[in-house]
């Protein structure tokens, strides 16, 4: 038959890309508008590190989520040596206090591990441990604020200038 002279290809407003119906394409987004947004993610809550007998913990930087009710410390003891030569702690304070809290820690002594009673200063510290032992401690994750600047580090004498590192709060 005779053809028309019309091209055969659609008019623009014919050409429907393959769209979600809106309501899916929301319900579809909405986990990763979320996600994008921070409202889910996997919060960060603990700090767990390595402490050896040649005086070094496994991390220089440990970071932690802002949204934290509790942060936990772990710290193992991958050394040998027991902790009346080689004992390591891990204790958190401000950057601007660490240095002196771990100076002052010595007159506290093994038995007060390392940290000085009641020290406002501390924001959290671990018992000391020797070779093959683990602990932990908990404390308010409230305590530590976006922006802040935070170390730790372990406040056996003479430790502290060798094993510290950075708390990142996100």
């Amino acid at each position: 038959g005779p053809r028309s002279s019309r091209s055969r290809t659609p008019a623009p407003e014919r050409l429907i890309r393959n769209e979600v119906p809106t309501p899916m394409r929301t319900y579809l987004l909405l986990p990763l508008m979320l996600l994008a947004s921070g409202a889910i993610h996997a919060e960060n809550c603990s700090i767990s590190l390595k402490a050896d007998d040649a005086m070094k913990f496994d991390q220089r930087t440990v970071t932690v989520d802002h949204a934290c009710k509790t942060i936990t410390i772990n710290l193992a003891h991958i050394g040998r040596l027991p902790a009346k030569s080689m004992g390591h702690n891990v204790v958190v304070t401000s950057s601007d206090a660490f240095q002196a809290v771990a100076q002052a820690g010595a007159t506290a002594g093994l038995a007060g591990n390392y940290v000085p009673a009641n020290d406002p200063r501390v924001i959290a510290s671990t018992k000391v441990i020797g070779g093959g032992e683990t602990t932990s401690t908990t404390f308010a994750g409230s305590l530590l604020k976006v922006g802040g600047a935070y170390m730790f580090f372990c406040s056996a004498p003479g430790h502290w200038t060798l094993m510290r590192g950075s708390v990142v709060v996100k």
